[in-house]
């Protein structure tokens, strides 16, 4: 122990006790009892560390982080000075620095169990799966008595792709494992062996296993669909079968039940529509409150069959005033002789409606609303078939029978919308807000439509009118998560060319999806505990892909053309946007940029104290933007580089979308990345060789190479290499 390390025994249970006020979360007495030390023995490592930990978390970042970098380098060697660190460093997500040092603490002290815990729920963010087993070994051993520990070594097999080595851990500790917590966690503990073995696709030994353990088993429901899902691997197509209309009656809504019994009793092959038919006849006919039985009849139903179906359909839902129809029938429009049928019976009840009062000529007299839900839907249908004037002329003519009602405004909005008329939607989308100014739906929508036509703060207002009046209706949003306000709000500012606020809007999208990656960081050690396994590694699975997501996918583009914009504008035009300018025109757009950037430097001298933030009802600050104009990213240095921050993520994870690809030709073709923008458009015809924009970009780089100086021999050849390949 180095000199430095070493308390008097006095000191030394205080500090002791420095430990234990951490571990209770009592930070303000831990910092008395850590100064106490201090004024005697100003250069203990350890006791400077403790002392910027608990600075840390009183909300003291920068001095936490000074004493802890003090108090190693007065101990060097302390594994709880690195500990400190790393804890530091995780608590601000910086996950590759914490585990470097806990790598260091542990070559001070490698048998330390609380380095090892906390190093293991690090390497399982970080997804280091193999170092991962070996820690998870390594406190096993510590404490091998110890059920959380087996289970957690386990879970980290199963997470590596070893799900056998997972179940031989599990089996060899289960007796000791029984008795953890309440009949419900032990229940999720059994289910979690059988995930295991039907990982394996051992499903004879998962459906043994299912009848040693069911009576123990809480989620009654989860073991009968993994009962009949092993009885139909295993062939037992009778015993599946009776599984899965007993599933079937408890939920009739389900899908998956329906069809997995359709595909025992083979009905899922094309060349067996009619029985299928037949079989979804009988079963909703048992069923008939079951809108998925409905929804699959009328796909497999053809010819006469369908057109009696969908008249009853239509009917019953026209007669109730059923607004989603449309929704929930035009999937059928991909079959011509289907859509037809559907048309004609609509155009059909129109017609009938007005001159007799139902929907055929003879028929019984339908309420007045049935006309007016028939007029909707043909609306929608029209607008479908891109027949714009129909469509308006159709809801204008369910406006005039009842002006009052919301979704008819928001239709003819979306009408005039597709026909371009952005102005008129926003327009008519209001005038339906105003109707009912209690939904927030609607609210939303409108807000929407007026990002589309860029009236910002016209949106920012409506918005407000749904959002906490503490705080502006933009950070309200952002709290919120909203990721549809953020994303439209940074389209409309790319289309005014202002790149710096919707970089600022689509780094916010960036920063959401930071932050659900975080925050599965709690779940680590709470599932572990809770015995939510099965759910766990289902979360796990999901986070690894959560960038595919629609959302990221189009805020990605929007930032990688906000920067391409930025990184083609030259460098002596001080943020404007030259194209098109003739020579008079650049001279006085960069005069009076000069001019405004003085004044804008001299607002920032005057400026030198940082606006003090409000103050809430409970005392707590609200945030300060700094930056509302996005200025930082408007003025990178590098805007490709910062571009393909957004383009990496959707490589891996959205690889099969063309705009991953042709986003990443955009910046290799400017960086002079030949052949990683040859790769791009490979990618884009494995994809699709039909794409309009493969023949374009095809044509850019081959001008782009000639007009490139000459290429490097080895380099030359690859491209030329790959493009025989196009």
């Amino acid at each position: 122990m180095p000199p430095k390390r070493e308390l008097p025994s006095k000191e030394s249970a205080v500090f002791k006790n420095i430990l234990k006020t951490y571990e209770h979360r009592q930070y303000k007495k831990g910092l008395k009892l850590a100064d106490s030390i201090l004024k005697k023995f100003p250069e203990h490592g350890e006791t400077l560390a403790m002392k910027g930990l608990f600075l840390n978390n009183l909300q003291k970042k920068e001095e936490g982080y000074e004493y802890v970098k003090k108090g190693l380098q007065y101990d060097l060697t302390s594994h709880i000075c690195w500990h400190v660190y790393g804890l530091l460093h995780r608590a601000d997500k910086n996950y590759a620095e914490a585990a470097k040092c806990y790598t260091h603490a542990l070559k001070y002290n490698k048998n330390d169990i609380h380095i090892l815990r906390d190093f293991a729920l690090l390497q399982t963010q970080m997804r280091q799966y193999d170092s991962l087993i070996e820690t998870r070994t390594q406190l096993l051993q510590q404490r091998p008595t110890n059920p959380p520990f087996w289970i957690g070594l386990a879970v980290a097999y199963q997470l590596a792709g070893k799900p056998d080595k997972a179940l031989n851990v599990l089996t060899s500790h289960e007796e000791s494992v029984k008795d953890i917590g309440s009949k419900i966690e032990h229940s999720e503990l059994l289910m979690y062996h059988n995930s295991l073995l039907e990982e394996m696709g051992d499903y004879k030994a998962a459906i043994e296993h299912l009848d040693k353990v069911e009576n123990q088993v809480m989620d009654k429901r989860a073991a009968r669909e993994k009962r009949a899902f092993f009885q139909s691997k295993l062939d037992q197509k009778d015993e599946a079968e009776k599984g899965y209309w007993n599933l079937v009656a408890e939920n009739p809504h389900d899908v998956a039940y329906i069809k997995a019994l359709m595909a025992l009793k083979g009905l899922d092959d094309e060349s067996k529509r009619a029985d299928a038919y037949r079989f979804l006849t009988e079963t909703y006919d048992k069923y008939p409150k079951s809108k998925a039985l409905e929804d699959m009849v009328l796909q497999y139903a053809e010819g006469d069959k369908f057109n009696l179906k969908i008249d009853t359909v239509l009917q019953n839902a026209l007669r109730k005033g059923i607004p989603s129809l449309f929704a929930s029938t035009k999937k059928y429009y991909g079959n011509k002789e289907k859509l037809a049928t559907i048309e004609k019976l609509v155009l059909g009840y129109r017609e009938s409606l007005e001159k007799s009062g139902g929907f055929t000529p003879d028929g019984q007299t339908e309420p007045p609303t049935a006309l007016l839900w028939t007029l909707y839907f043909i609306a929608q249908h029209y607008d479908f078939h891109t027949q714009y004037e129909k469509a308006l002329d159709t809801i204008n003519a369910a406006i005039d029978h009842s002006p009052t009602v919301v979704e008819l405004y928001m239709t003819k909005a979306r009408i005039l919308k597709h026909q371009g008329e952005l102005k008129q939607a926003v327009k008519i989308m209001n005038t339906a807000r105003e109707l009912d100014l209690q939904d927030r739906f609607v609210n939303s929508k409108c807000a929407k439509y007026m990002l589309r036509n860029n009236q910002v703060e016209e949106a920012e207002k409506t918005l407000a009118l749904f959002t906490r009046k503490e705080v502006p209706a933009t950070q309200d949003l952002v709290d919120m998560q909203c990721q549809w306000f953020n994303i439209e709000e940074g389209y409309a500012y790319l289309r005014q060319k202002e790149y710096g606020k919707a970089l600022k809007r689509f780094h916010i999208i960036e920063k959401i999806y930071d932050d659900i990656y975080d925050d599965q960081f709690d779940f680590h050690t709470y599932c572990m505990r809770k015995m939510t396994l099965r759910a766990y590694v289902s979360l796990l699975r999901y986070e690894d892909h959560v960038r595919d997501h629609p959302y990221y996918l189009k805020a990605a583009k929007g930032a990688v053309e906000s920067y391409l914009a930025i990184a083609d504008k030259p460098s002596d035009s001080n943020g404007i946007d030259e194209s098109g300018m003739t020579e008079a025109e650049k001279k006085k757009a960069r005069s009076k940029a000069r001019k405004a950037e003085l004044k804008a430097q001299k607002t920032n001298e005057k400026k030198e104290e940082v606006p003090a933030a409000k103050k809430q009802a409970d005392g707590t600050k609200l945030p300060v933007d700094q930056d509302p104009n996005g200025d930082k990213y408007l003025h990178t240095k590098t805007p490709l580089e910062d571009a393909m921050q957004f383009i990496k993520p959707l490589q891996q994870l959205a690889p099969n979308s063309i705009d991953t690809h042709n986003l990443g030709f955009e910046v290799y073709i400017r960086q002079s990345q030949w052949v990683l923008a040859l790769r791009s458009l490979l990618k884009v015809t494995e994809i699709n060789k039909e794409d309009p924009s493969l023949k374009t970009n095809t044509e850019r780089f081959k001008k782009a190479v000639e007009a490139a100086s000459p290429l490097d021999p080895s380099i030359q050849k690859i491209v030329d290499l790959l493009l025989a390949k196009l």
